[in-house]
């Protein structure tokens, strides 16, 4: 009992709605049937080539930086909860006439457009997030977020494979409900925020929280940090995009017909480290700077990915993972703290979403440009670039955090002499 209580001490005394975000992630996560199986769809039940599937998929990854960022100025303009409420009720009423279309290219463009209304909501439930809380108990919503997510996603995709072959319109309609419901939660228990980030921030301490006039971009200027730090963060997420590009080669490269099985194993294993470790990592780190934070994140990329050019058996794979899970966590509960904590109140909404989509070039570059890289080395050799190459990355993020150290102390020393 004591270590269920130090598991879940981490999460004590943050604000209802803190909760209510975390059992509504759940519940959305625990319906999350579409996306997972968006190729087999396309492939298996409408006859696209693999060719043909691979251009939807990146047709629907191009979507979002547009999406994303108008919804980071709807946020930002008229509220979290109301964005949330209308386009996340869309999408899901998008998602549930797909269980009374026949699979056919139709299907696909309600499916991609359903996608897109989503994606317009999600920097509004990042700054709801950060509306809500103060520095001191960011992280750890942001943690308790993350791990109720994982926790609905540890089984949705499994209810949505048993419905796939037999109910494919469950698929949809599962979805569709497990959103609204989700949504229903935000919707009847947690008020706008909004208004919150009009009021005057006076504690010192959160200087850079407070609103400013502008435009995303001149805001972007004035913080050069987050600007940095988002070209640093591209780096790493071209390595972790690796883990569903090149470890599923190289496992049917290394274990023959059973490579898939076994990705997929390591797959669960990836979320069960993730349920186990998320608290335990955020009360550890508690007391730790959010860039030193990410700079054990990365390294231990490096260390997880790299080792995989210098060994072959299973039992590795899964040390692989056990040892990148973990650093997918760090980076998790620091990440959006850090850019919430250098962000005015005023822009939450955009930053997240201009970020989001300069850090997410690298995730959605990176397969890319691995297949390209492959026609030059093995795939041995392609995970030793990719351990150098993140290490690299770490050792930039180091930088950064000693370059936040100076503007810290040049700011402490120009309150001073005001006072």
């Amino acid at each position: 009992m004591s270590f269920i209580k130090d598991l879940i001490s981490p999460y004590k005394g943050m604000p209802r709605e803190i909760y209510i975000i975390f059992i509504s992630r759940i519940v959305n996560a625990m319906g999350c049937f579409v996306m997972p199986l968006m190729t087999i769809i396309m492939t298996d039940r409408i006859g696209l080539s693999n060719e043909a599937a691979g251009f939807f998929l990146s047709l629907n990854s191009m979507v979002f930086p547009v999406a994303s960022i108008l919804g980071g100025k709807l946020a930002d303009t008229f509220g979290r909860k109301h964005l949330i409420i209308i386009f996340g009720t869309l999408g899901a009423l998008l998602y549930m006439s797909c269980g009374f279309i026949k699979p056919s290219m139709q299907l696909i463009y309600v499916i991609l457009g359903a996608s897109t209304l989503m994606f317009v909501a999600g920097p509004a439930h990042d700054s709801l997030i950060a509306d809500l809380t103060t520095p001191e108990n960011r992280a750890k919503a942001y943690s308790l977020s993350y791990l109720g997510w994982n926790m609905g996603f540890a089984v949705g995709p499994i209810f949505g494979g048993l419905l796939y072959r037999r109910y494919l319109p469950l698929v949809f309609i599962g979805d569709a409900v497990t959103a609204l419901i989700a949504t229903g939660l935000i919707y009847f228990f947690i008020n706008e925020t909004i208004e919150s980030t009009k009021n005057d921030i006076t504690d010192e301490s959160r200087k850079l929280e407070k609103r400013e006039k502008g435009s995303i971009i001149s805001v972007l200027l004035r913080r050069p940090i987050l600007i940095y730090f988002s070209i640093i963060a591209l780096g790493y997420e071209f390595s972790y995009s690796q883990w569903n590009f090149l470890m599923p080669l190289h496992s049917v490269k290394n274990f023959g017909e059973m490579g898939a099985q076994y990705f997929g194993w390591i797959a669960s294993f990836n979320g069960l480290v993730v349920m186990l470790f998320t608290p335990i990592l955020t009360r550890l780190t508690r007391k730790t700077r959010g860039i030193r934070i990410m700079v054990h994140g990365i390294l231990l990329y490096a260390i997880g990915f790299g080792m995989l050019g210098l060994i072959y058996k299973l039992q590795y794979f899964f040390v692989s993972a056990l040892i990148f899970t973990l650093g997918e966590v760090l980076l998790t509960i620091s990440v959006m703290p850090f850019i919430v904590n250098h962000t005015p109140a005023s822009h939450r909404g955009r930053m997240s979403a201009v970020l989001t989509t300069i850090t997410g070039t690298g995730y959605a570059v990176g397969p890319m440009a691995m297949g390209r890289i492959l026609n030059f080395i093995n795939i041995e050799k392609a995970w030793i670039f990719i351990g150098i190459f993140t290490a690299m990355t770490a050792v930039l993020m180091l930088g950064l955090e000693k370059y936040e150290g100076r503007e810290n102390t040049i700011r402490e020393k120009a309150g001073s002499a005001i006072i």
